[in-house]
C-alpha cells in the first residue's frame, strides 16, 4: 500500500491528523476531544438538573407556611395583623433583595450566588419553626426569602447565558418545576406534618431538605464562571452575526420603555396570582361551596400551572411578538372573574380552570425577560428591574381586595376591581411582547445599534 493511500485513509478516518502533526499527536487528540465532549455533556445535564432543583425551591417557603398559618399563629401567639404582615413579607423581600442579585453574580458568578441562595433557604426553613419568637420567625423567613429572591432574578440570566438557543424550552422546564414546587408544598405540608407525628414545626422544617439537595447540585458548578465555555450547542450562525458585537446597555434600565412595560405587566399578573392564592377558596366558601371542595378548587387552579408552565414558554419563544398570548391569558382571567361575579357556585370548576390559565402569565413574563435582552448582562439588569418593581406593584392588591370585601360586605366590588385590572395587564403585556431588546433602547442615540433599532421599529 502506497504512502499516498495511507495519508488519504488517515485524513478520512482520523480527522485530528493535520499537516505537520505526528501520528502520536493525532492519535492522542481524538480521545482528548471525546473526553471534552463527554465532560461538556455531563456538565450540561448537571446544570439542567440543578436549575430544576433550584426552581422547586422558589415557593415552598411561602406555600408551606400558608398551609399551616393557623398553627403558626397559635404557636407564636401572633395577632391577625401580624399574621397579615407575614403574608406580605414575600413580595417585599423579593423586591428588596432581588436588586442585588446581578451585582453579586458579576462578582462571584451566578452559580455561586444561586448555591448560596439555596443554602440561605435551607437554613431559614430549618431554623424558623424553632426561633421561639415572632421576630425570630420573621428574620428566618426573610433569610429564606433572600435566597429565593436571588434565584428568581438569576434563573433567566443562567438560561440566557448557558442555553442561548433553548431559552423557551429551558424557561418552560424551570417554570414547570416552580409551579410543581408551589402546588406540592401547598398540598403535602399538612399530610407531611401528620406523618411526622403532628408537630407542625417538623412539617415546616422538612422542606429545608429539598433546598439542601439543590445546594449540593450547584456545588460542582460554583467555580464555573465562564458561561460561554459551556453553552449548549445550537444552530450555526452566519459569519456576519458571529462577528457583530453586541453592545451592553450604557444607560439606566429605567430609560427603557420595554423594561417598564414588562415590570408593570409582571406586577399586575402577580397581583392576580396573589389574590387568587389568598382569597379564591374563601370566595367559593362564601358562595355556598363546602370547605373541602373549595380547597380542591384552589388546588385545581394552582395545578393548572404545572403543564402550562412548560408549554407556554416554548410557544412564546417561537413567536416574534408575544402579544396574542398575553391577550389569550387576559381573556381567560376576565371570563373567570366575570363567572365568579355572576355564578360563583354553579360554574365553580370552570372558573377555577380559567383563573389557573390566567395565572400562567407568570411563566410568559419570565420568558419575555429572556427574550427582551440580547446579552447576559442585559437579561440580569432587566430581570432585576422588572421583577423587583413588579413585586412592589403587586403588594397592595391582596390588601385592597380584603379591605373592599370587608367594607362592601361581598365579593362583587373586589372581583370587579380584579376584572378591571386585566385590561391594563393586557395592554402592558402587549407592549412588553414587542420584538425589541433593551440593548436597542439603551444605547445612546447616534450609535450604530440605536440607529439599526430605530430602523427596525
Amino acid at each position: 500500500m502506497s504512502d499516498g493511500r495511507n495519508v488519504s485513509y488517515e485524513a478520512t478516518e482520523n480527522p485530528a491528523r493535520r499537516p505537520g502533526t505526528t501520528r502520536g499527536e493525532a492519535d492522542a487528540a481524538v480521545p482528548a476531544e471525546a473526553a471534552t465532549a463527554v465532560s461538556t455533556a455531563w456538565r450540561t445535564r448537571l446544570l439542567m438538573a440543578a436549575v430544576v432543583l433550584a426552581a422547586l425551591n422558589l415557593r415552598p417557603a411561602v406555600t408551606s407556611l400558608g398551609a399551616l398559618l393557623e398553627e403558626v399563629r397559635e404557636g407564636f401567639g401572633m395577632s391577625g395583623s401580624v399574621a397579615g404582615l407575614l403574608t406580605s413579607v414575600p413580595s417585599l423581600c423579593f423586591a428588596a433583595f432581588g436588586v442585588a442579585a446581578p451585582r453579586l453574580a458579576r462578582r462571584f458568578g451566578a452559580p455561586a450566588v444561586v448555591c448560596a441562595g439555596m443554602a440561605a433557604i435551607a437554613v431559614g426553613l430549618l431554623v424558623r419553626p424553632w426561633t421561639g419568637s415572632t421576630a425570630g420567625l420573621l428574620a428566618a423567613t426573610a433569610l429564606a426569602l433572600m435566597g429565593i429572591a436571588v434565584g428568581n432574578i438569576l434563573m433567566p440570566v443562567i438560561v440566557k447565558e448557558r442555553f442561548p438557543d433553548r431559552v423557551g424550552p429551558m424557561t418552560g422546564l424551570y417554570s414547570m418545576a416552580l409551579a410543581l414546587g408551589t402546588s406540592t408544598a401547598a398540598a403535602l405540608t399538612v399530610p407531611l406534618t401528620g406523618a411526622l407525628g403532628g408537630d407542625w414545626r417538623l412539617g415546616l422544617a422538612a422542606w429545608s431538605l429539598l433546598a439542601v439537595a439543590a445546594g449540593l447540585a450547584w456545588l460542582p458548578l460554583v467555580r464555573d464562571r465562564g458561561a460561554r465555555r459551556n453553552r449548549v450547542p445550537g444552530p450555526r450562525r452566519g459569519a456576519a452575526e458571529r462577528s457583530a458585537p453586541v453592545k451592553a446597555p450604557t444607560r439606566s434600565i429605567t430609560r427603557s420603555r420595554t423594561a417598564w412595560a414588562l415590570a408593570v405587566f409582571f406586577g399586575l399578573q402577580g397581583t392576580c396570582a396573589y389574590v387568587t392564592m389568598g382569597w379564591l377558596a374563601q370566595i367559593f366558601r362564601d358562595a355556598g361551596v363546602s370547605a373541602g371542595t373549595a380547597g380542591v378548587l384552589l388546588a385545581v387552579t394552582m395545578v393548572m400551572g404545572v403543564p402550562l408552565s412548560f408549554v407556554i414558554p416554548r410557544l412564546a419563544a417561537r413567536l416574534p411578538h408575544q402579544g396574542p398570548m398575553v391577550i389569550a391569558l387576559g381573556v381567560s382571567g376576565l371570563a373567570g372573574y366575570a363567572g365568579l361575579i355572576l355564578a360563583p357556585a354553579a360554574g365553580a370548576w370552570l372558573w377555577a380552570v380559567l383563573l389557573g390559565i390566567a395565572n400562567c402569565a407568570f411563566p410568559l413574563a419570565l420568558t419575555m425577560v429572556g427574550m427582551r435582552a440580547r446579552t447576559g448582562e442585559g437579561v440580569g439588569r432587566l430581570s432585576a428591574f422588572a421583577q423587583s418593581t413588579g413585586y412592589l406593584i403587586s403588594i397592595p392588591g391582596p390588601v385592597l381586595v380584603g379591605v373592599l370585601y370587608q367594607h362592601s360586605g361581598g365579593w362583587g366590588l373586589p372581583l370587579t376591581l380584579m376584572a378591571g385590572l386585566m385590561i391594563p395587564q393586557m395592554i402592558f403585556g402587549v407592549l412588553a411582547g414587542k420584538n425589541r431588546t433593551v440593548e436597542d433602547e439603551l444605547v445612546p442615540r447616534g450609535e450604530p445599534d440605536a440607529q439599526a433599532a430605530a430602523a427596525r421599529r
